[in-house]
């Protein structure tokens, strides 16, 4: 059947007993009644395309559908789509092109919105719609201003997650569906993990050492990753991508551990079981003066000193300049830290403007940190001309940098002498902050001191922590209202 300017056929595989095939002239294509048989054979196209460059002719031939009607369908979106060039002779031999190499490969042919979109921004028409890994890729190395150490946890997450269980998909095809097995994907690998961590046999243990959970929050950054990838393709005009799916996947809520305090039946129940109640612990005040009294034996006292008391963050004391002191005025500024990546280290600048801050110190704090100078004036002497200069607060005795994951080694070994329950080096910040709520410092300034960008989160996660301050405030509540009769607890 010929429609304007194409035309359909139907055509088998069958051949007669010489084994030449029939094609279009096979009797079983059509019934007795001369109608098509529906149960045999397969629909054809064929239509004129504008020729090459060089004026050679040539069609557009589709063959293996299921109806004709599927034809004619093919062979007038081929025409819209060529339509689209308007008299533009060069864009419709380039559409041709397309329509061509597209048939050819057995590929889909593309909307006419995709290609209008393409056309209308300038995009080379024949380029594919990338896959979901040719996007992260060229997405990640399009973020040149990433810190370092964002743009490594992005390529982590591509890297580890979302190329090996997406990154086949293309694009427009990726769906929530396909995010949600991922996720189905990852549990089953912890599960693997903690099977193999628990199992009898030494070899199989050690085919699992060093992997690492992926953890609910970690999956929160992964789909955060690929939502950011997703929001910046559905801007891009010459994409034909107009939802983000990673925004419709769900994951359960990120529940933030907050702080416990090592009391003594938590102790106790520690000593017995070795379990440690939270993954975030803090010291009592008790304990705290406890392990300083153990670090002021070692040479880096004034860093722990610092920490415990003004609750800096671990590379933001192992990155503190001597020029950001001001050990006169009491005060000390934060805008460097010193980040670790891999191994390797980089110095950067808070992440948050609340990062960059000035953090007031307490007259003993001030005098522990010229004491510190004056001990590492000493070890430039004793170094001479093999001494590092790099102008940092805290050193090695030589003047090199601290690393970060030295220093929490010694962190532990320190708490370990102390005889101490177990906590992080990070947490000795969250006693800090603790302590000063505690001691019944203004909340806005805490917040302020620890670089947090609300109260809000200072007060949720820290003034729970030590229940006599709100026992304080409940008594002084109480004793406002002037009542004639006291009652007192029966015997």
């Amino acid at each position: 059947m010929t429609n304007s300017e194409g035309s359909t056929y139907k055509r088998c595989g069958c051949r007669d007993q010489s084994g030449k095939r029939l094609g279009s002239q096979c009797p079983r294509l059509k019934r007795r009644n001369h109608t098509w048989n529906p149960n045999h054979g397969h629909w054809g196209y064929q239509l004129e395309l504008p020729p090459t460059a060089r004026g050679k002719r040539r069609q557009a031939r589709r063959v293996g559908l299921d109806s004709q009607v599927e034809a004619l369908d093919e062979i007038d979106h081929i025409k819209n789509l060529l339509n689209l060039a308007s008299d533009d002779e060069d864009t419709r031999r380039s559409i041709a092109d397309l329509v061509h190499t597209t048939i050819k490969s057995k590929q889909p042919l593309p909307s006419v919105e995709e290609l209008t979109r393409k056309l209308k921004t300038g995009a080379d028409i024949r380029a594919e719609v990338p896959t979901v890994a040719t996007w992260l890729h060229e997405w990640i190395s399009s973020k040149t201003d990433l810190a370092r150490s964002t743009g490594n946890s992005y390529q982590s997450h591509i890297r580890n997650h979302l190329i090996p269980h997406l990154g086949h998909i293309r694009l427009d095809r990726l769906t929530v569906a396909h995010i949600n097995a991922m996720w189905e994907a990852i549990d089953e690998r912890n599960e693997d993990i903690r099977e193999a961590r628990e199992s009898d046999d030494p070899t199989v243990r050690a085919a699992v050492r060093g992997m690492r959970i992926t953890a609910l929050p970690t999956k929160h950054r992964i789909r955060a990753t690929l939502r950011s990838a997703l929001t910046d393709a559905v801007s891009r005009p010459d994409l034909p991508l107009q939802v983000n799916v990673a925004s419709h996947c769900h994951l359960p809520s990120e529940q933030r551990r907050r702080p416990l305090v090592w009391t003594e039946d938590r102790v106790t129940h520690y000593t017995a079981t070795g379990d440690v109640p939270s993954t975030v612990m803090v010291w009592t005040p008790e304990q705290t003066a406890a392990f300083l009294d153990r670090a002021r034996r070692h040479r880096l006292y004034a860093l722990f000193h610092l920490i415990a008391h003004k609750g800096l963050r671990r590379g933001e004391a192992v990155g503190l300049p001597w020029a950001n002191t001001r050990l006169t005025d009491h005060a000390i500024d934060i805008d460097t830290q010193i980040v670790q990546l891999g191994w390797e280290t980089i110095t950067s600048t808070p992440k948050s403007a609340a990062g960059q801050r000035t953090v007031t110190l307490d007259s003993h704090t001030a005098t522990v940190l010229r004491t510190w100078r004056t001990t590492q004036a000493r070890e430039r002497l004793k170094s001479g001309h093999t001494w590092t200069e790099n102008g940092l607060v805290f050193t090695q005795p030589d003047g090199s940098p601290l690393h970060p994951a030295w220093v929490t080694t010694l962190f532990r070994d320190l708490a370990r002498e102390a005889r101490l329950p177990p906590i992080r080096l990070h947490d000795l910040r969250h006693g800090a902050a603790s302590l000063s709520l505690a001691a019944g410092v203004d909340i806005r300034i805490v917040s302020a001191e620890l670089g947090h960008a609300t109260t809000t989160f200072t007060q949720d996660t820290y003034q729970h922590l030590f229940p006599s301050v709100a026992k304080e405030a409940a008594e002084a509540t109480a004793a406002i209202i002037p009542l004639h009769h006291q009652d007192t607890e029966s015997a």
